[in-house]
């Protein structure tokens, strides 16, 4: 095992075309190393890393798949205790059942390298998952832990006790938050910087990254563009694995990046628990319909309009027993056979989910077919081939025209309104909405759900029979956190694999 010190990096001002930059917010300055990151952060203020949307990226010359793993459980973790970049915690006996389970996952990869943290939770963590292989874990400092200071080592309520307002504004309004002189939060948006210039020079195709949850927050938010608003909405559960999709550009430059998916977890994703540190009783389910009969017909990806096929049939029906437990409200779908055959499929499991004993009430589960969830007619209007695309590459919905993705848009925003209406109408104090629908929608949702725009389309990649859950720790007025992302375990065998073999021509 080698390790890699903190090095110096650039924050370059984006070129006109680049993906997502937005004219609108400030642009970074010079960062000279992580060392100086602090003085010039503050001197700066928050703009500095709102820029980071702006930012370049280093050419890569072949497709780069990057998983990012969040350590196992720790003795701290358990404790309730605030970690930050200290060291003094080891895993858990389910901390490593957690890294087993997530090796396991991952047991059919094709890794060329591991970078980790060096903290002892995340090196163990990576040295669990890596298994048997020979090459050597790289450690690299800038993927510590979020720097907390002060702060560190105390239980959350003697956070609250002996720092008072300042802890309050950790809670509420992290980006701003500083201590002892720090604003963490902006200094870990400069490290992760950091990071990615080291990953993708690297020379390698499929990398694994095991560190932590500020941290991998961080990373996955400013390879997407995201400034430190973004920190608590993405999140990141013990051993939870998130993947990113980086394309080299024909021209060179930064490279096309896709968040293939979020936080896919050793256990279930729609279990109890809180959100960001709070307990959250509203939740949206967004779950991508099962494949169709005419999926093998036509030329755009998963377009619905006929009945499922086998696959498609088992897929929701493993969804279906995925969301089992929980007290569904409201289920919503679009009027495409392959959308109610999914949904219907989920409400009869619901309804049929206290009925174990002679004396059982079924379950009253309201369902919904809503046009506004229907998108396959506007994704047929390309006029651009999209033959070649049945293995869905990730940013596919990049590949169509600016006016095919301003009605997805506009109609994915009307979607979106309509499942906040469903929550916010019931009076359950606990309720939650399901809505199924095209893959293509619930992306554009989730755009929406994050305040971003069309531009974004092709920066997520869902498939077919996969779950995202958002959670409203503020209910339907407040905003989203992002719980998980194109979630497939339920899926088994028929599931799309994690990661896959990385082969010179492929194109993720």
């Amino acid at each position: 095992m080698y390790s890699i010190a903190a090095s110096s990096f650039l924050i370059h001002k984006p070129l006109k075309n680049f993906p997502f930059h937005n004219p609108n917010r400030p642009l970074c300055t010079v960062i000279r190393s992580s060392s100086s990151a602090t003085q010039e952060i503050e001197k700066e203020g928050r703009s500095e890393i709102e820029g980071l949307q702006g930012l370049e990226f280093p050419p890569i010359k072949a497709a780069k798949r990057v998983v990012l793993v969040r350590h196992g459980q720790s003795t701290w973790n358990a404790e309730g205790r605030i970690q930050g970049c200290s060291d003094f915690s080891v895993l858990t006996s389910k901390g490593e059942s957690q890294a087993e389970t997530s090796r396991q996952m991952l047991i059919d990869d094709s890794f060329d390298v591991c970078f980790s943290s060096p903290l002892r939770r995340s090196k163990r963590t990576a040295e669990i998952i890596w298994g048997a292989r020979e090459e050597e874990i790289i450690t690299d400092s800038d993927m510590r832990e979020i720097d907390l200071y002060s702060f560190q080592g105390l239980l959350k309520h003697e956070g609250k006790a002996k720092y008072g307002e300042a802890f309050r504004q950790w809670q509420i309004d992290a980006p701003n938050f500083i201590i002892d002189g720090h604003y963490p939060v902006r200094e870990l948006w400069a490290r992760a910087k950091s990071c990615w210039e080291k990953i993708l020079v690297h020379e390698s195709q499929s990398v694994l990254v095991v560190a932590h949850n500020a941290v991998n927050q961080a990373l996955i938010a400013t390879a997407m563009g995201l400034g430190t608003e973004y920190f608590r909405i993405l999140l990141q559960s013990n051993c939870g694995v998130s993947v990113l999709d980086f394309t080299p550009q024909p021209e060179g430059g930064t490279p096309s990046i896709c968040l293939n998916r979020l936080n896919q977890t050793p256990g279930s994703p729609v279990a109890g628990g809180s959100s960001a540190g709070r307990k959250a009783s509203k939740r949206i389910v967004l779950v991508c319909h099962g494949v169709s009969e005419s999926d093998l017909e036509s030329s755009m990806p998963y377009t619905g309009n006929g009945p499922m096929n086998m696959l498609g049939d088992i897929q929701a029906q493993k969804i279906a027993e995925l969301l089992l437990d929980l007290k569904v409200s409201t289920i919503v779908s679009g009027t495409k056979r392959a959308s109610v055959e999914t949904a219907d499929t989920i409400s009869k499991v619901q309804e049929a989910a206290d009925c174990l004993g002679a004396d059982c009430i079924p379950r009253y589960v309201e369902t919904k077919q809503i046009p506004d969830l229907d998108v396959e007619t506007i994704l047929t209007q390309s006029k651009k081939d999209a033959s070649g695309m049945q293995n869905v590459p990730s940013g596919w919905l990049n590949r169509l025209e600016d006016g095919i993705t301003t009605s997805l848009w506009d109609q994915s925003g009307k979607a979106w309104k309509h499942l906040l209406h469903e929550l916010s109408e019931r009076s359950d104090q606990e309720s939650i909405a399901i809505a199924v629908g095209h893959p293509a929608l619930h992306i554009a949702m989730m755009g929406h759900c994050l305040n971003l725009t069309k531009e974004w389309l092709g920066s997520f990649h869902l498939d077919a029979g996969s779950i995202s859950v958002i959670d409203f720790p503020d209910g339907p007025s407040g905003r989203g956190v992002v719980r998980c992302i194109n979630y497939t375990a339920h899926l088994g065998r028929w599931s799309i694999p994690i990661t896959r073999s990385t082969q010179a021509d492929e194109e993720y």
